[in-house]
């Protein structure tokens, strides 16, 4: 199941949104057969990892991240390639919670005599697969705030600069964290401050760009904004409300940008219908690298499923220096928000701490 997890891995930011599945073909001690699902639409694992072995899997155990395909998508069912090939056990990481299969394949194949084991490694592959998971009970994005912040708290100096307060490795590993996401949110002040491009750009690999998702309620963002102006496979998307101006509107679309119109809550874009919308879209994951009002108002609304703060041994001070988490803030510290899940991970200098947030999901 380690082999079959490891392959897996290999297509992250690629299936989306299908899951990461792995699968190991064992027969007599000795692997036969192994593959993964590779990207969204193609062969998934089980079928892959028959279509490579190189001897008759009668009577051999499959190893399985999740739990196989019941229904017809893109592809064929897996379970009934899996009957077909005259498994004689099939070993099950996960149960996969899509409606569509939940436990029926396990049925299926038990009530053709093929022996089955489920949950091995189960907590570790939740974990491989918490975007899958997440999106396919909710059908909203993984949200992930990334902040890079100093050790006395400051995102920024006094003045506004930013550029750079973590070192190389952090600012690459961000890059990697992009390469795997469907989307990365910012709201429309840091466009306007810092002017991103929002790409991904990896050394070893040619990145994959994720759709850039601008939060604008009242059509701010300048047309000469770089992601306005990219060429690229991520789209750009402007989610706004009826505050956006019809000519801000339409020159936007000139430029190709999607323009999402959600209701005004609270004064602003209510995230909650834009998150309904951007699921639609099957925008399954976002990396949220905006300022302080935006990581407030996602928290807030209990739509945050991790925190990761990068922190530099850096000391910028300044009591108008912004910090990575604004809004009206808590109050009473019995109320404040706990992370669970804790790990720590250095990047040279610089220190990522990692921690999951109760999201109301």
């Amino acid at each position: 199941m380690k082999e079959a997890m490891e392959l897996a891995e290999k297509a992250r930011g690629r299936t989306s949104p299908n899951p990461l599945v792995g699968a190991v073909i064992v027969k007599e001690g000795k692997v036969i057969g192994a593959g993964y699902h590779k990207k969204h639409g193609d062969h998934h694992a089980e079928v892959n990892a028959f279509n490579a072995q190189r001897e008759s899997s009668h009577g051999a155990t499959l190893y399985v991240t999740l739990e196989p395909c019941f229904h017809y998508g893109k592809t064929p069912p897996c379970v009934d390639r899996v009957i077909k090939e005259e498994v004689g056990r099939v070993v099950i990481g996960l149960k996969d919670p899509n409606p569509l299969v939940a436990g029926k394949s396990i049925e299926k194949l038990q009530k053709h005599g093929i022996e089955v084991t489920v949950g091995v490694l189960e907590e570790e592959l939740k974990e491989q697969n918490r975007i899958f998971l997440k999106y396919i009970k909710t059908q909203r994005p993984y949200t992930v705030i990334k902040t890079a912040m100093s050790l006395d708290g400051k995102i920024a100096t006094a003045s506004g600069e930013s550029q750079w307060i973590t070192g190389k490795g952090a600012r690459e590993y961000v890059h990697t964290l992009r390469d795997q996401m469907s989307g990365i949110m910012v709201g429309v002040g840091t466009v306007m401050e810092d002017n991103p491009s929002l790409t991904t750009r990896l050394k070893e690999k040619e990145g994959k760009d994720p759709h850039r998702i601008v939060v604008d309620t009242r059509g701010r963002i300048p047309l000469t904004a770089n992601i306005l102006h990219l060429k690229s496979k991520g789209k750009t998307i402007i989610a706004s409300t009826e505050l956006m101006k019809r000519d801000k509107k339409k020159a936007l679309e000139d430029l190709g940008a999607t323009v999402l119109m959600n209701p005004i809550k609270n004064e602003r874009v209510d995230l909650r219908h834009l998150f309904e919308k951007l699921g639609e879209a099957h925008i399954d994951s976002l990396l949220v690298e905006g300022g302080a009002t935006i990581n407030f108002s996602l928290i807030e609304e209990g739509l945050v499923d991790r925190i990761m703060s990068f922190i530099a041994p850096k000391i910028i001070g300044g009591e108008s220096a912004k910090t990575p988490i604004g809004g009206r803030g808590i109050l009473r510290m019995e109320e404040v928000i706990s992370l669970q899940n804790i790990k720590y991970r250095h990047f040279g200098e610089d220190l990522m701490i990692q921690g999951d947030i109760n999201s109301g999901t």
